[in-house]
């Protein structure tokens, strides 16, 4: 993606910028009898802008279909619902369109009245597209963010040992001890902070926070670069050991730490080996999130180097634990320090935002909250901030009528204008 801000790109066509890539599309193809050859196989694209057409219709109930909708009205103002009959003259309107200058990537931006963006980048990355964005000084800010998850991913000792390999060649160091790894880490760390990164991200399964020893982890290093295998024990603690570690190089910078926690990934087999990961074969997981989690912050805390933290869930079981988790972290030295964010990847519908909305109220300050997060990697999936800014006020306005909250629409406004833009352009300091 940031190689296409850098480049301006244009798309060919609709369905270029609206399916490739967007496995929520692609397993709603799927459940309605599609076959893969018009999802990611070798259909034409006019061929799977149909078969996604004569999928519209029987999403009913679904985000998808208000999604839809509101990026036909909002890019293109198209204000038909698609279905088979008008597919093909809409691909050609819509494809008409993304062919002009006007809808290039940087001006669908525009379009949306983006400020800023964050990219999602491994610890390996060049940012090279970052340094050519700001050499161009783009009037929107487009930022890394630092996931390391690759890095402390002890699960498959192959796999990691061949990162680190790839880390050692570009730092030129030789990783042959934890202390080595730990210094190559950090330089990359440093790399992103001088390249604009002021924000970390972490997918993953559940916090780990298992009790290790350094001695412990740096034999356990060694025996990763002998390829050789680890127990569940020791792969639970160089996972912990990593996690701290990135947590207080976050601190140190001052940077937002963000958890994305909860999902069970890649669960078709066949599937994945036909067509990797990433392609709509992922799932809500029921792990356990309290007592680590509990743990991780507090050691973090203990030590006063907890920086600003935004924690998701995926499993909406775990709704009340995040709320309430949350404010045993906030310490009064920032307004909404440590955030329960929002209603994220299956959650990131009406009945999960609501339920996200109504829980954080109930057990936090939703005035302090820093709203709507949109992780799709599609350019026109912008309107999803109006879908939430729409429930909101909808929130807002049930209660007004209500009684609940006085209708007093200078301080109810602002409280809504904080949530929806004010509160994260302050938390994130972009």
């Amino acid at each position: 993606m940031p190689d296409q801000i850098a480049n301006d790109f244009i798309f060919e066509n609709i369905t270029q910028v609206w399916l490739y890539g967007d496995h929520y599309k692609w397993r709603a193809m799927r459940a309605n009898g599609i076959d893969e050859y018009y999802i990611t196989g070798g259909a034409t694209d006019l061929e799977k802008f149909k078969k996604w057409a004569e999928t519209v219709p029987y999403t009913l109930r679904n985000p998808l279909y208000h999604w839809t909708h509101l990026e036909l009205q909002r890019y293109f103002d198209i204000h038909e619902v698609l279905c088979p009959e008008n597919a093909e003259r809409i691909y050609e309107e819509c494809t008409a369109k993304l062919q002009t200058p006007e809808y290039s990537v940087q001006n669908l931006l525009r379009k949306m009245n983006v400020k800023a963006l964050c990219t999602t980048d491994d610890p390996l990355d060049s940012l090279e597209y970052h340094q050519q964005i700001k050499r161009d000084q783009l009037d929107i800010k487009v930022l890394p963010a630092f996931r390391p998850d690759k890095a402390m991913n002890a699960d498959d000792t192959t796999v990691l040992n061949k990162y680190i390999d790839q880390l050692a060649a570009l730092t030129g160091a030789s990783l042959d001890d934890l202390d080595a790894y730990l210094a190559a880490l950090k330089s990359r760390h440093d790399y992103f902070a001088e390249n604009g990164c002021s924000v970390s991200d972490h997918g993953l399964e559940q916090i780990y926070a298992d009790d290790y020893t350094d001695e412990e982890i740096k034999a356990i290093y060694l025996k990763i670069r002998k390829q050789s295998a680890l127990t569940p024990v020791e792969t639970g603690q160089f996972k912990s050991a990593l996690l701290f570690q990135f947590a207080l190089w976050d601190h140190e910078k001052g940077w937002v730490q963000q958890y994305h926690l909860g999902a069970l990934r890649n669960n078709n087999d066949r599937l994945l080996s036909q067509l990797g990961p990433d392609t709509g074969f992922d799932s809500i997981g029921d792990f356990s999130q309290g007592k680590a989690l509990a743990k991780f912050l507090n050691r973090l805390d203990s030590k006063n180097c907890l920086a600003k933290t935004i924690l998701y869930n995926l499993n909406p079981a775990d709704n009340e634990l995040m709320a309430t988790m949350i404010g045993n972290y906030n310490d009064g030295t920032v307004a909404g320090k440590v955030q329960w964010g929002s209603g994220w990847w299956f959650l990131d519908q009406k009945d999960g935002m609501i339920k996200q909305l109504n829980t954080l109220s109930n057990m936090g300050l939703l005035s302090r909250f820093v709203g709507m997060l949109t992780d799709s990697r599609s350019f026109l999936s912008y309107p999803r901030h109006e879908y939430f800014r729409r429930i909101l006020c909808n929130l807002f306005g049930d209660d007004v009528e209500n009684g609940e909250l006085p209708d007093d629409q200078e301080w109810l406004g602002k409280i809504i204008q904080d949530i929806c833009y004010n509160n994260a352009k302050e938390y994130f300091k972009f």
